[in-house]
């Protein structure tokens, strides 16, 4: 089981990308236009630069949704590889069978 500060600050993390996510793929996709002059991209990445620090998706970190663990994460299931495993074994996942041969 992951520390809880980790997952609650990771949720407050989700939360800010959520709430700047308009805001923030607009100022991207201006700065991002090559069709503009260096002046309006700069001054587009100085306004993304200005939003806070965790409204940037890329520091959401994927956790298994019943231990929190942030390794070993599987997108499909939502589940890391520890507890994949544990469901699947139960046969609580429909359609994951164990394989053996």
């Amino acid at each position: 089981m992951a520390k809880l500060s980790s997952v609650n600050k990771n949720e407050r993390r989700k939360k800010l990308v959520k709430q700047y996510a308009g805001k923030f793929a607009a100022l991207k996709a201006q700065a991002d236009d090559k069709s503009l002059d260096d002046g309006e991209r700069l001054i587009a990445r100085l306004k993304m630069a200005e939003l806070p620090r965790n409204a940037n998706p890329t520091r959401v970190r994927n956790r298994c949704a019943t231990t929190g663990r942030p390794r070993g994460f599987y997108r499909k299931f939502g589940l890391c590889r520890i507890e994949l495993r544990d469901k699947g074994n139960k046969g609580l996942i429909p359609g994951l069978t164990k394989s053996s041969w």
